[in-house]
C-alpha cells in the first residue's frame, strides 16, 4: 500500500510540475502575444516581409504578419474576405480596391520605388553608340523618345552600331516587361510610354488609348510570353536568362546590391521618364489600417524598408545615407528623371486590352 501510494504522490506531483510548465508557458505566450494580420502583396515585398529582421520589428510592435502574393491588378479578381489588407504596387489598383471594399480613405503608402530598365553592359553601350542612352558608371538614363521611335520603326540589335561583336544581341529590340493585365510594373511601363509617344499628355479617354495603341500593341506584343510578375523577371535577369533589356523595380536593384550579391556587369537604366509605384496598402479591417500605418511611421520598419531598396515616403536622406557607395549604379536623386501621370484605372485598363490585342 505505501508503494502504491508513494507512485500515486509522484504521479500528482509530476503532474503539478508538467501543470506550472504549462502554465508558465501560457502566461509567457500571453506577456509576448501577438495578433495575426493576413493580407495579399505585390511579389516584389515578399522578401521584406519574410526577413526575420522585419518579423521581429513587427511583433515587437504586437504583429504576426501572414501574406500571399499576386499580380498588383490581378488583386482585383480575387475574393479578399477574411483578410485584413492589401498591399499593391501602385495607387492604381489600390484606389480600385479602396472602392471596392469600401476602404476609408486616405490610404497609407510607406514607401515607393521607380521603375528601371537593368541591362547587360555590352546591351547598355550598344543603347549609348547609338543614341538611345546616356552611361555614367554602371547607371545611365535611357533616352524613352528614342527608345520608342526604334520600337515603332521595328528597329533590330542587328540594325544597330557596335552590336555585332555581342553575340547575345539578336533580334527585335526590346524591353521585356510583366503581363500589365496581371502586374502593376508592366501596365506602369504603358502608362509611361503612352505619355511621351503622345506628347507628354496623360491618357484621358478612348480617343488618347486610340492614338498610341498601334505603339503599345508593338511594345506588349513583341515579347510573346510575358512573366506574370516582376520577382520573376528580375530573377531570370540576374541568372542570365532572358532579354537583354528587362523593366524592374529600383527596390529590387538596391536590395540585391545591399546584400552585397555578385552583379556581374549589370547596368541600370533609368527611363528619362519613367513612373513611380508607390506601394499602397488598402485596410480592410482596422488591424490592417494600424499596420499600414506602422509601414509608414515606425523608424525601425522604415530603416529596414530602405534596406530592401524601397525608398521612405519623405525619406530622400534615409534612402542616400543607406545607398552610399552604391552610387556607381543607384541615383540617390531622381535629378533628371520625370515622372509621368497614370491614367485613372478604367483608362489604364482599357489601354492594356488593346495593347493586349
Amino acid at each position: 500500500m505505501r508503494r502504491i501510494a508513494g507512485i500515486v504522490l509522484a504521479v500528482l506531483l509530476l503532474g503539478g510540475v508538467v501543470a506550472a510548465v504549462v502554465a508558465g508557458r501560457e502566461e509567457q505566450d500571453t506577456s509576448t502575444a501577438t495578433k495575426t494580420v493576413r493580407g495579399v502583396i505585390g511579389s516584389e515585398k515578399a522578401e521584406f516581409f519574410a526577413d526575420p529582421e522585419v518579423v521581429k520589428a513587427l511583433a515587437a510592435k504586437g504583429y504576426t504578419v501572414k501574406t500571399e502574393t499576386s499580380g498588383s491588378w490581378a488583386m482585383e479578381g480575387l475574393d479578399l474576405k477574411g483578410y485584413d489588407f492589401a498591399f499593391p504596387s501602385s495607387q492604381a489598383p489600390a484606389e480600385e480596391l479602396a472602392a471596392k471594399y469600401r476602404a476609408r480613405k486616405p490610404l497609407p503608402r510607406p514607401f515607393y520605388s521607380p521603375l528601371v530598365v537593368v541591362a547587360h553592359r555590352g546591351a547598355a553601350e550598344v543603347l549609348r553608340q547609338n543614341g538611345l542612352a546616356e552611361l555614367k558608371g554602371s547607371s545611365g538614363t535611357l533616352d524613352m523618345g528614342a527608345y520608342l521611335k526604334a520600337a515603332e520603326d521595328d528597329r533590330t540589335w542587328q540594325q544597330l552600331k557596335g552590336a555585332a561583336k555581342y553575340g547575345e544581341l539578336t533580334g527585335t529590340l526590346y524591353i521585356a516587361t510583366t503581363d500589365p493585365a496581371a502586374s502593376n510594373s508592366g501596365a506602369l511601363y504603358l502608362a509611361a510610354a503612352s505619355y511621351v509617344a503622345d506628347g507628354g499628355r496623360v491618357a484621358s479617354d478612348t480617343a488618347a488609348v486610340e492614338r498610341t495603341a498601334p505603339l503599345m500593341r508593338k511594345l506588349i506584343q513583341v515579347q510573346g510570353a510575358q512573366q506574370p510578375s516582376s520577382d520573376a523577371a528580375f530573377r531570370d535577369f540576374v541568372s542570365g536568362a532572358g532579354n537583354p533589356l528587362v523593366l524592374v523595380y529600383e527596390s529590387q536593384v538596391a536590395a540585391l546590391l545591399a546584400q552585397g550579391q555578385e552583379v556581374g556587369d549589370l547596368v541600370v537604366l533609368y527611363p528619362d521618364t519613367t513612373a513611380n509605384s508607390d506601394h499602397t496598402v488598402v485596410p480592410l479591417t482596422k488591424e490592417g489600417r494600424a499596420l499600414g500605418e506602422l509601414l509608414s511611421e515606425d523608424p525601425a520598419l522604415r530603416k529596414l524598408a530602405v534596406r530592401h531598396g524601397f525608398r521612405p515616403q519623405g525619406g530622400g536622406t534615409e534612402f542616400a545615407a543607406a545607398t552610399t557607395g552604391r552610387t556607381t549604379y543607384l541615383k540617390q536623386q531622381l535629378t533628371g528623371v520625370r515622372q509621368a501621370p497614370v491614367p485613372t484605372s478604367e483608362v489604364l485598363h482599357e489601354m492594356t486590352r488593346r495593347a493586349r490585342g
